[in-house]
């Protein structure tokens, strides 16, 4: 699964002390919530939202233990595939783990923070962002070098226009 993370420069939520609205903007800013006005069409608000709900009313709710998606279904009251929509967004932004239960005779993939931490988890992303960054570095260095290199080779010489050869009848006529 590819690894994607909106990095936006802002300021540190820290001076809020209300646990909705800085897990909403933090929520926002990596990308797992649409920016936007609160009333978001049919939906409404923002805190009243599936993909909200989810991680505030299941995955904080209690973080170290697996969720599964047919528990999220139940709780959330939607389908399956809406919540591996955005179970695989939280998974996009290297979030969460897979922790393998047994119930009902097989192997089950429950969900959680990684380590049951928030913090913990986020060392995931940041790493990976990190990594990400590196690799664009990589890049740019490798293009600077292609545009130095470029400017210092000296410009194509141009050749003259010849005039197509005719062919008539088997016998090549060259220009008159």
């Amino acid at each position: 699964m590819p690894f994607e993370l909106a990095l936006r420069y802002s300021t540190p939520l820290t001076p809020v002390s209300d646990l909705d609205e800085v897990l909403r903007e933090f929520l926002r800013m990596v990308g797992y919530l649409p920016d936007g006005e609160e009333g978001r069409g049919a939906e409404g608000p923002i805190a009243q939202s599936l993909a909200f709900r989810l991680v505030r009313d299941c995955l904080l709710r209690d973080p170290t233990r697996p969720w599964y998606a047919d528990e999220l279904t139940a709780v959330l009251q939607t389908s399956k595939p809406t919540i591996y929509r955005h179970i695989n967004k939280l998974k996009a932004l290297d979030l969460l783990e897979e922790v393998v239960g047994m119930g009902e005779g097989k192997g089950r993939k429950g969900y959680r923070f990684r380590y049951g931490n928030v913090a913990r988890a986020w060392d995931f992303t940041e790493a990976n962002a990190q990594n990400a960054l590196r690799r664009y570095r990589e890049t740019v260095n490798h293009l600077q070098t292609l545009i130095e290199r470029a400017a210092s080779d000296p410009p194509p010489k141009i050749a003259p226009k010849v005039a197509p050869t005719v062919r008539a009848a088997g016998r090549e006529r060259g220009p008159r």
